[in-house]
């Protein structure tokens, strides 16, 4: 019988559609994280895969176990105080598991799950 080697990983928490807040953090080191999304409320627009935490891989350590990443929906005005466009207007970045709070819908005013196209 021949075994396969399994990597470790976590299991995915959110699902699309999930509301969701990038957690407000300055951990010193290499943030995959932009610093502007950092502490913002958006809906998970899908589940990308499971990867090697590349905050990790950065220092060339294994990056495991492996993290979900997940693609988020901002709602444009929501980050960008100042923003002039259309109201349904979205942004969307990809963050790993590790920097995501659940957040309760009714909480997320900002949240573009209405307004936003699927």
């Amino acid at each position: 019988m021949t075994r396969v080697a399994t990597v470790p990983e976590f299991a995915p928490r959110y699902r699309a559609g999930d509301a969701v807040r990038v957690r407000r953090a300055a951990p010193p080191g290499h943030m995959r994280t932009p610093w502007y999304i950092r502490g913002q409320a958006g809906v998970v627009e899908r589940l990308c895969g499971t990867f090697g935490n590349p905050e990790e891989l950065a220092y060339n350590r294994s990056g495991e176990p492996r993290q979900p990443l997940y693609r988020i929906r901002f709602g444009q005005a929501a980050v960008w105080r100042d923003y002039a466009g259309p109201e349904r207007d979205t942004i969307d970045v990809e963050i790993y598991q590790h920097w995501l709070e659940p957040v309760e819908p009714a909480s997320n005013p900002g949240s573009p799950a209405e307004k936003a196209p699927r």
